[in-house]
């Protein structure tokens, strides 16, 4: 394993601690530094879905950097740096050097500012992160500090919707739009304002690595529209995580999110991953009974920061 200069932020916060210190990681470290997420596959496995395209098509590839705590010796913590900001702190980790780890990858984002449009994991390490980089960091659009993580790991309890299934490439004008709608709705702005190629190319990629589930129904005229959709925005470890899960609104409370949900369950497990998971939002009572309705149970809770 290489080891890399601590970075550290050159006007520290009074008390932030990381006297251990953090380094960006290399080539050389990501085999280590997946098996820092391994000890956590759910609450890790966006990073070490990231983790594993860098190991497969390289770091600049993979759109980050992988920052790794302690500075020298064995890592026992990281963090993933791309376009979301997500520490990945092993809850084995007694508090101290817990604290330690998170102090450490705030003085690495300190100094290099922010890149990422959120941070986001495990509650107490994402809201102790955020503080100790608000004060130099920009204020951000929304704190999300109640978001239950729940873990799905058996048959759904639900009939599946038999007429939800893998979109396909040629749907991609139908599945573009709601997922549009969807990320407007739950983030409060539109993610394709001024071009938005990524976002479309980010939905283009999961349509053909056959993680976006649809049902498309016909509308009055009978043209096609999408009722439901969900995708698996991160898969590693044996973990599927749901995002993006959305009903058209004009046929919410008709059960299609429960039977929809049930459906991409089953076949995540049997395609994709057996454990499937995904996190919501505390307040979002009607979605957490239909996930619990489902079969969801909840394993832990995140927190999100929005810029």
């Amino acid at each position: 394993m290489g080891w890399r200069p601590a970075l550290r932020s050159r006007s520290p916060a009074p008390g932030d601690g990381g006297g251990a210190g953090a380094r960006v990681l290399g080539a050389e470290d990501l085999v280590e530094a997946r098996r820092v997420c391994a000890r956590e596959p759910v609450t890790g496995v966006l990073a070490a879905a990231r983790l594993d395209i860098a190991l497969h098509v390289g770091l600049a590839a993979a759109g980050g950097q992988v920052w790794g705590y302690p500075a020298a010796g064995d890592l026992r913590a990281v963090c993933w740096a791309g376009a979301n900001l997500v520490p990945v702190v092993p809850s084995a980790l007694d508090r101290s050097d817990a604290d330690d780890a998170v102090a450490a990858f705030a003085a690495v984002a300190r100094e290099q500012g922010r890149r990422s449009s959120s941070i986001v994991g495990e509650r107490r390490t994402t809201l102790r992160l955020w503080e100790l980089l608000s004060p130099v960091w920009p204020p951000p659009r929304e704190v999300r500090t109640d978001q239950p993580s729940l873990v799905l790991d058996h048959d759904p309890q639900i009939d599946p919707d038999p007429r939800v299934r893998v979109s396909d490439l040629s749907e991609l004008d139908l599945v573009l739009p709601a997922c549009v709608r969807m990320f407007t709705e739950e983030v409060g702005y539109s993610p394709v304002a001024g071009g938005g190629s990524a976002y479309a190319a980010r939905v283009r990629a999961l349509i053909a690595e056959r993680r976006s589930y649809v049902r498309i129904d016909p509308d009055d005229t009978g043209a096609p529209r999408v009722v439901f959709k969900a995708e698996l925005g991160a898969v590693a470890g044996g973990v599927a995580q749901v995002q993006g899960v959305w009903v058209d609104p004009e046929l919410r409370g008709r059960g299609l999110a429960a039977s929809g949900m049930a459906a991409v369950v089953a076949l995540t497990r049997q395609h994709v991953a057996p454990v499937v998971s995904l996190y919501v939002n505390g307040f979002n009572a009607p979605a957490l009974a239909t996930y619990r309705r489902v079969g969801f149970t909840q394993v832990g809770t995140f927190a999100t920061v929005l810029f």
